[in-house]
């Protein structure tokens, strides 16, 4: 059943975003170039790798090294703008056809995390991972890593078609009004390094 919604959802969304999505195209190729589509490597289910697709939001400014300055130097003020009202995840409705995610799940993060987690925190992969999620309406980036984790395993044991809904309906409701997002949540949080708990268990290895 919530393969079927997601399938019939993001056909649906995309037949009703399709001029904004192609609109949005034209910007970020006008403003910020090639290529429009950002691809990354994420893991999905069983922390199964697939590409995650976004619109570009940065620019491919660099130093005098050559290197890619840090992100917060290459967002322009018109990539925070998609960020902002998600905008810039809407390339994903195709993940969720191809079965890469769905709708409502843990938001995908970086393959590097994987080794990273605790046990615990890794169930957060026996679900596929979803364009919005438990942790996303309940502080997003103003909650800290571990209780980010939290939320997403509980949402994993307590997944139903009405919580499903309720996410989707608070997501509509924080993109729609942001003023109602704590402004906190929009700063980009500092790189996962691992939880105390997983720290322990490398150290007590190690001896």
């Amino acid at each position: 059943m919530k393969r079927m919604l997601d399938i019939l959802i993001s056909l649906l969304l995309l037949a009703i975003f399709t001029p904004i999505i192609l609109f949005i195209g034209i910007l970020v190729k006008y403003k910020l170039g090639s290529p429009i589509i950002f691809k990354q490597l994420r893991p999905g289910l069983n922390g199964q790798p697939f590409y995650l697709l976004k619109f570009r939001s940065m620019n491919e400014r660099k130093d005098s090294n050559g290197r890619l300055l840090p992100d917060f130097q290459r967002m322009t003020p018109f990539g925070a703008f998609l960020r902002k009202y998600s905008l810039d995840e809407l390339p994903q409705l195709l993940n969720v056809l191809k079965g890469d995610v769905s709708l409502v799940g843990p938001r995908p993060l970086l393959m590097e995390y994987l080794p990273l987690y605790t046990e615990e925190q890794a169930k957060r992969h026996l679900v596929r991972p979803g364009i919005t999620g438990w942790a996303q309406v309940n502080g997003r980036n103003s909650i800290t890593w571990e209780e980010k984790f939290e939320l997403d395993v509980w949402y994993v044991n307590h997944q139903t078609l009405s919580l499903d809904l309720k996410i989707l309906v608070l997501t509509i409701i924080k993109v729609v009004w942001p003023k109602d997002v704590n402004q906190a949540e929009d700063e980009p949080m500092a790189s996962f390094t691992g939880t105390e708990e997983k720290e322990k268990e490398r150290q007590e290895y190690i001896l």
